[in-house]
């Protein structure tokens, strides 16, 4: 039995690849689900599987090297999924060096213990995987409409959370090539979909409108974004898992290009035309609501991936167009209202008010 290792699989894509996983290969496969359990990090999220007994959760951090170095020992681990980091740059730009911490030292003490673990079982066996998940962010900005983000494009972030996130990609690459080690890095584009935590421009949009508050637009709302539903993401993941290549680093994007704020009027629209006539929820949502407040600092123009790559190398490319990705999301959205009460009380109120001002 192949076991998986998810590290940060209690978050919104860690959860959603889980979940993927273990209705696809059943019995077939073990996973251990290790998760901090910060604010984004939620086990509401994994009820569906966490009874399974092929699958299994330890609360522990990245940064903790006593705790990883003993999961490796008591465990024969063979894929290493790394999910787990700081991963909103709003929240980067007001406190990089969290960011630093969890998304550079964590994988390095990570990367430590995988090489240790799998040296020991006499070099690296053919089966073993790490795949660091990362971000189109490390690539930067594209300052016009045209062009895309290729794996061959240059390095260039800038946010601290997008440096971090470049920092570890470096960091993987380099035992790549030093030590031989069985990595793979993929880059993907804004994801989007169920359990996403509301501080990301969507699930907040949605659970603002739903609620008749304002919907904080930065600047004018003109800056373009590549979104990738989240199912076909987890999909992307395991496919680089089982047909990548080692060494390799694959985009995941979605070809889904829009504004920000055309995905605010998608979402007043959509959840206008799914709201039922007597939901008092219904009268409350508008496009009054959107309200343009300062721009974020170094706020990166537009985010376009091309995946290429992965499309000729794994015959993977994204299934799921907006407009019906959009809808899935907003009618998970409006069944789990209340999951959002959980995830949105005390301090994430707090951090709202201090970010939007509004």
């Amino acid at each position: 039995m192949r076991t998986y290792l998810i590290t940060g699989g209690a978050g919104f894509i860690g959860s959603n690849f889980i979940i993927y996983l273990l209705e696809k290969y059943k019995r077939d496969i073990r996973v251990i689900n290790i998760d901090k359990l910060t604010y984004a990090g939620n086990l509401e999220n994994l009820k569906s599987v966490e009874k399974l007994d092929n699958y299994e959760f330890h609360k522990i951090d990245i940064c903790d090297k006593e705790a990883i170095s003993k999961l490796f020992a008591e465990n024969q681990i063979d894929r290493v999924i790394h999910f787990a980091a700081e991963s909103h740059v709003d929240r980067s730009i007001r406190d990089p060096e969290v960011f630093v911490k969890t998304n550079v030292l964590g994988t390095i003490n990570l990367l430590n213990a995988a090489k240790l673990a799998w040296e020991r079982e006499k070099g690296y066996i053919e089966d073993k995987v790490y795949i660091q998940v990362s971000t189109d962010e490390v690539y930067g900005s594209l300052e016009d409409d045209e062009g895309y983000f290729y794996e061959t494009t240059p390095l260039d972030p800038h946010s601290p959370y997008s440096a971090s996130k470049a920092s570890a990609d470096l960091l993987v690459k380099s035992y790549i090539d030093t030590y031989k080690f069985p990595a793979i890095i993929t880059r993907c584009s804004n994801n989007y979909g169920p359990y996403q935590f509301p501080e990301k421009l969507i699930p907040l949009m949605i659970n603002n409108a739903l609620a008749g508050k304002k919907l904080p637009v930065y600047g004018r709302g003109q800056n373009i974004r590549d979104w990738l539903y989240v199912l076909d993401h987890a999909k992307a993941i395991d496919l680089v898992a089982e047909k990548g290549k080692l060494g390799e680093v694959y985009n995941v994007g979605g070809h889904n290009e829009k504004r920000n704020i055309e995905i605010v009027s998608i979402i007043i629209d959509t959840l206008l035309e799914l709201l039922p006539a007597d939901d008092p929820r219904r009268d409350l949502v508008s496009h009054d609501l959107i309200t343009y407040v300062e721009d974020r600092k170094g706020h990166d123009y537009r985010y376009a991936i091309a995946p290429d790559k992965i499309k000729k190398d794994i015959n993977w490319e994204p299934e799921t167009p907006f407009h019906e990705g959009i809808k899935y999301t907003i009618k998970w959205y409006l069944e789990n209202g209340q999951w959002m009460e959980h995830v949105t009380k005390g301090e994430y109120q707090h951090y709202y008010n201090q970010m939007y001002k509004i």
